[in-house]
């Protein structure tokens, strides 16, 4: 077992990297995890003794193999909880994210079987980011981002690339959704926003801000 806060440190180690394995550096850890530059250190000091981390001081960190198959145990429950607070609890997608947050370090793994398996076994939660299986693996779907796309272009929206609820709230002011069948009309040069046309014929001009988050079918 491992505390909320080894779990926290792991789980962002895990996010701010490739894949777990590239060098981080303690600067980028302790922004995320709104801390000062020395409790990082003190605490990557600690995972490093329990074989957690690979730490070198003033060089950064990296997951053990160990270390990442805790990240992606963590990241399986959250995303599992934030499914079930969509599909059975009513909650928006743009409120489950801190719940999960906590949910998350429930330690027990029959109970994330069991959840796991009421759920119907989901490859993706509610962001449209894939739910890592028992054994760690991750199934990518094949995604690009609405900024890469070219005028006449189009997909369908299968994930975002920022699940703070002000964004979520704003893509739901929009009436853009996971499902959501986005056209490319225009590139406007000035600013690199895009004028698009969704299923139900509503012109949108969205910022160049706002399409590097939104992920479309490849």
């Amino acid at each position: 077992m491992h505390s909320f806060t080894e779990e926290n440190y792991i789980k962002a180690i895990y996010k701010l990297s490739v894949n777990g394995t590239q060098e981080v550096n303690t600067n980028a850890i302790a922004e995320v995890l709104d801390t000062k530059a020395a409790s990082v250190t003190d605490m990557l000091r600690k995972l490093s003794t329990k074989n957690l981390v690979h730490y070198i001081k003033y060089r950064g960190v990296s997951l053990t193999k160990e270390g990442e198959r805790v990240a992606l145990q963590v990241i399986r429950k959250h995303r599992l909880w934030e499914v079930f607070l969509v599909q059975k609890l009513k909650f928006n997608w743009d409120e489950v994210h801190e719940v999960a947050e906590e949910l998350e370090h429930i330690g027990s793994p029959l109970l994330t079987q069991r959840l796991d398996e009421f759920l119907g076994y989901p490859r993706f939660d509610p962001h449209g980011d894939p739910i890592p299986s028992e054994n760690g693996e991750i199934k990518q779907k094949k995604q690009r981002l609405l900024a890469e796309m070219d005028v006449n272009e189009d997909g369908v929206v299968v994930g975002v690339n920022d699940s703070q609820p002000l964004f979520l709230q704003y893509l739901d002011k929009m009436g853009i959704s996971l499902g959501s069948r986005i056209k490319v009309i225009d590139r406007i040069a000035y600013d690199n926003s895009f004028e698009i046309i969704l299923e139900d014929d509503r012109n949108l001009l969205l910022s160049s801000e706002v399409t590097k988050n939104i992920f479309l079918s490849a």
